[in-house]
């Protein structure tokens, strides 16, 4: 059985990152999204509410589980018994980095293939931290948001914003 973590922080998860879900659950048995509590970043969303987020925006996928964790990511897949990490790559930009921990996983944890999927253009230049710097400002970001994020930014933001 083939098994992938989808891991980010996810604050928000935007239609970018849906698009990744949605592609990558059609090439896995199951697709775990993994909800990185990540110390050196301040969220918007608590981790909380990140996953129960994804778990309304991807409730349709059958095949889609959302847990937290918090640690390294090497050890959380072997704990769930994956055999995949799926990474999205907006840019080539992403991809030095994205390397380097592909190769850093690999010697952690060699049972685990790391698995790139290149975003869809609609999305390359979608990301978390410019769609709530643009709702912070009042900006519209809606079209790049699930509609539960939606929903929750506006209440982040008041209804400018969303």
């Amino acid at each position: 059985m083939a098994i992938a973590v989808y891991p980010g922080s996810f604050d928000p998860i935007t239609k970018g990152h849906m698009d990744i879900v949605e592609r990558a659950a059609q090439i896995f048995d199951e697709l775990i999204v993994a909800v990185v509590h990540n110390p050196s970043k301040k969220p918007l969303f608590t981790m909380e509410e990140r996953v129960e987020m994804i778990r309304v925006a991807s409730q349709h996928l059958t095949n889609v589980t959302v847990k937290s964790f918090s640690g390294l990511l090497v050890d959380f897949a072997k704990k769930e018994k994956a055999n995949a990490i799926v990474r999205g790559l907006r840019a080539v930009s992403d991809f030095e980095i994205e390397f380097q921990m592909a190769l850093m996983n690999k010697t952690l944890y060699p049972q685990a293939e790391t698995v790139f999927l290149a975003t869809t253009t609609d999305y390359a230049f979608i990301s978390s931290s410019m769609v709530k710097e643009v709702a912070s400002f009042g900006g519209d970001v809606q079209e790049y948001l699930p509609p539960i994020v939606q929903e929750r930014m506006a209440e982040k933001y008041g209804k400018k914003g969303t």
